[in-house]
């Protein structure tokens, strides 16, 4: 059954940095929809201490998680077991953006792994709430390995299309909250895997 837990101890650690996966879901205050995004690369999520977190956000299709966080903070993020020992682990907490102009920022990304193309932000999360459910009726999946495509499409992309995307796809969520601004600094402050 499901059981709360005060703070990230070491077998909490272990089971998230275990997972090659997990997702993140908002939702605006009022109305709206209802946002959630896996997330890819075990090195983009980073346990900060016993009630912080942070993962690194890279561009993608839209901004709803930056959006929604930018308006009320609310994040859950979930951890999902596919393998023989079946554990679902929910993080409820506060988020706030931390962007590549931010002097956080610069402290922040060295709990990642490798520097990721089409960084835009770093999600960082003051977890309130710890609660594992038993994930009975999850599936069983093997891991092949984890897709490069994403990291492969934004090293390929010039710094005139990530400009682009903050003004445009990347600007509001699909319900119109503010999300990132065209003054948002290019992916190209930070230094970027060579594009060979």
């Amino acid at each position: 059954m499901a059981k709360e837990f005060d703070r990230l101890d070491e077998r909490l650690r272990e089971f998230i940095r275990a997972q090659a996966m997990f997702f993140v879901a908002s939702a605006p205050s009022e109305g709206g929809r209802v946002n959630l995004s896996p997330k890819g690369y075990q090195d983009t999520f980073a346990i900060l201490d016993d009630h912080t977190v942070a993962y690194l956000d890279l561009f993608g299709s839209g901004s709803e998680t930056i959006a929604h966080v930018r308006e009320n903070g609310r994040i859950t993020v979930m951890f999902c077991s596919f393998t023989r020992n079946s554990r679902i682990l929910r993080l409820f907490g506060t988020g706030r953006i931390v962007r590549p102009d931010d002097p956080e920022f610069l402290d922040l990304r060295t709990h990642f792994g490798v520097d990721h193309p089409g960084m835009r932000a770093v999600v960082v999360i003051d977890v309130e709430r710890i609660a594992d459910a038993c994930g009975y009726s999850v599936p069983y999946y093997e891991l092949v390995g984890e897709r490069p495509v994403l990291d492969t499409h934004h090293a390929r992309q010039p710094d005139e299309k990530f400009a682009h995307r903050i003004a445009g796809d990347n600007s509001h969520s699909i319900d119109g909250l503010p999300a990132l601004e065209p003054d948002h600094p290019l992916p190209s402050g930070i230094p970027r895997p060579d594009r060979g």
